[in-house]
């Protein structure tokens, strides 16, 4: 995985570890889980852990530092499928890189405007979601942490 665990669990469940750059899109995913599982799911697994560290920066007890250090962790995933399909070894047609590749470009960007212009995430989770749903067709979409108290929700979906 893009990240280590540690042994705290935040409230979603979800392992919670320090950000770090992965060595290279082959060690993104980690070598443990990548013998374990097949690619979709552990490329579900990234995106549903960034887009729950995303959701959670809307709860009242996130700090100044969890919106950066989420979009830094959504930003590393997307880097790794842009690696992945970049390389030469990648199956998928011509057409569908390129809107993948296009679709990575997007994401950096609106992490670019949610940062500086004070936007929510709400766009980069509904992206994720909807590849997490191409992904798994099977899965039901995890739910949504409530972004206050009063429990409204927040994201934008990809193609």
């Amino acid at each position: 995985m893009l990240t280590a665990a540690q042994e705290s669990v935040p409230h979603d469940g979800l392992p919670m570890g320090p950000l770090h750059r992965p060595r290279g899109a082959a060690t993104a995913y980690g070598s443990v889980i990548r013998g374990t599982e097949n690619p979709r799911d552990i490329e579900y697994r990234v995106l549903a852990r960034a887009t729950a560290l995303l959701e959670a920066t809307g709860l009242a007890e996130a700090g100044p530092a969890d919106l950066p250090a989420a979009i830094h962790e959504n930003r590393m995933v997307w880097t790794a499928f842009a690696a992945d399909l970049a390389s030469e070894e990648n199956g998928w047609d011509l057409v569908l890189k390129a809107r993948l590749l296009s679709l990575t470009r997007w994401v950096f960007a609106e992490s670019d405007r949610v940062l500086r212009d004070g936007r929510s995430p709400r766009a980069l989770c509904d992206v994720n979601r909807a590849v997490m749903a191409g992904l798994k067709p099977d899965r039901a979409a995890p739910a949504r942490a409530p972004t206050d108290r009063a429990g409204a929700a927040g994201g934008t979906g990809p193609g």
